[in-house]
């Protein structure tokens, strides 16, 4: 299912009912990119950054490319890249982070680049690269790939937290030295699952072996930390079966675990062959989530967030579960984001296949990156609903002094009837006015799927209804 499949009419609907369904969306970024539109403005970039803080961004660099296609990956990607495809996205991307560097340092306006303006200096405090996957490209296109965050970005890939995704496939030996030697100090991989019916089931064709050996070349690599993606609610799926595949990955003593629960989207594999939209599912789901968490939480591991268990004593890599959240970020690629405190912008979404060709060869054709074209302006009342949402999310919770120094207000004030609906349902601890923070519960953060759509404004979520997937 979509964000828009459950997107509650009023902000406290989702969870005020008889029954709250806990699966409603993948809450990974607010506003949702589902929610962008065209800008007929155009805003020039060096006019957009002009006057932020630019002391600690965070990069983000996009390989929308995969060797397959998972059958729940909604993600903007395309299988394969034929006639030198990813040379010439390449060099997109270079003449883009040239683009975008120069705006970054007209701090004055005049165009000439030499940030004579005051606002300060250009520092990146944390860079990744995703996808897509990136390590679909040759070693040597990763290391021009990370000649373009140092060259062209500023970025110091050796001073900063760098993470990378991957796959089992791509994860090979020199395309692992390269993200070594470069800096890489987070490696996270997609399993998914370790039972190959299962990843049959999720349409990702792979054998156990060559995960195990995929996983053996990274420790080899000697990345610092090593992050393993799982999902459960596969078709099939059993404690048993779930057990195997915590008990597999736990073998490798990654440093960071990622369970996922499995969501079946519009235009995605599994969609054009299931449906699953039952309270069984659901609970299912919950089950097999809450039997993952205790026993990361057995095996000495921490929970971050409803996704995320990192192992005690491993330091965080940069920003936690909502990395991508944050204000300061650049995002380059035709499937990244950028974020400003005011506007957040991007190029064109799509999920069906032909739709995502275009948009690709359209970027790989653009000569002129001066511009935003597709995003969303965040006004004061979006930015309390971000920092709340982002800051809620997390296991830690939100310290109240946080938010009212950043908007001079209390969230009690903000969003009463929210908070009151999530304290009602047992999802929220330190929900008085004067506790020093809010936190979500056990079961709170087991239903931060349900929690965080019910905190998207009604604006957002309109745009989100009106949003014609392709």
């Amino acid at each position: 299912m979509t964000a828009t499949a459950f997107a509650p009419a009023t902000p406290t609907e989702a969870v005020t009912g008889p029954r709250v369904r806990p699966y409603q969306s993948y809450v990974y970024a607010y506003p949702h990119k589902t929610a962008y539109r065209p800008l007929p403005d155009r805003p020039v970039l060096r006019d957009l950054w002009r006057g932020e803080d630019k002391s600690a961004l965070s990069l983000y660099l996009h390989i929308p490319f995969c060797e397959v296609r998972c059958g729940f990956c909604n993600l903007f990607t395309r299988i394969g890249a034929p006639d030198g495809l990813t040379g010439r996205y390449l060099d997109a991307l270079d003449r883009q982070a040239a683009a975008v560097r120069e705006a970054l340092d007209d701090d004055d306006g005049d165009g000439d680049g030499d940030g004579s303006g005051g606002d300060g200096p250009v520092r990146f405090a944390n860079a990744a690269f995703g996808g897509g996957t990136p390590t679909f490209l040759t070693a040597d296109e990763l290391t021009r790939l990370c000649d373009i965050a140092e060259r062209r970005m500023g970025a110091d890939l050796r001073a900063v937290p760098l993470s990378v995704e991957t796959s089992p496939a791509t994860a090979t030996a020199d395309r692992l030295a390269v993200l070594a030697e470069r800096g890489a100090t987070r490696l996270s991989i997609g399993v998914q699952s370790f039972v190959d019916a299962e990843a049959r089931a999720a349409v990702r064709p792979q054998r156990r072996a060559d995960v195990e050996a995929a996983l053996g070349r990274i420790r080899e690599a000697g990345i610092p930390v090593l992050n393993i993606d799982l999902i459960y609610g596969i078709d099939g799926q059993t404690p048993a079966t779930w057990r195997r595949s915590l008990d597999a990955a736990l073998a490798w003593e990654p440093e960071e675990l990622y369970l996922y629960p499995l969501y079946v989207r519009p235009l995605t594999g599994l969609a054009r062959r299931t449906a699953h939209t039952d309270r069984e599912w659901d609970e299912q789901r919950l089950n097999l989530y809450r039997q993952g968490r205790d026993h990361l939480l057995a095996q000495g591991y921490e929970q971050v967030s409803m996704r995320m268990f990192r192992r005690a004593g491993t330091a965080p890599q940069g920003p936690d579960d909502h990395a991508c959240q944050t204000d300061g970020m650049i995002g380059l690629g035709c499937g990244a984001r950028s974020y400003t405190s005011a506007l957040h912008y991007s190029f064109d979404y799509a999920v069906d296949m032909g739709e995502i060709r275009a948009i690709i060869d359209d970027f790989t054709a653009t000569e002129d990156f001066g511009r935003a074209v597709h995003g969303r302006y965040v006004d004061g009342g979006e930015a309390r609903r971000r920092h709340l949402l982002q800051s809620l999310l997390q296991a830690r919770g939100m310290p109240l002094a946080d938010y009212r120094d950043r908007f001079g207000t209390d969230p009690h004030e903000d969003f009463p009837a929210e908070l009151a609906a999530f304290a009602a349902r047992g999802w929220l601890e330190g929900a008085g006015t004067e506790g020093g923070e809010l936190r979500l519960t056990a079961e709170g953060l087991a239903h931060s799927d349900a929690l965080g759509p019910a905190l998207f404004s009604p604006a957002v979520r309109a745009a989100m209804a009106a949003y014609d997937p392709k």
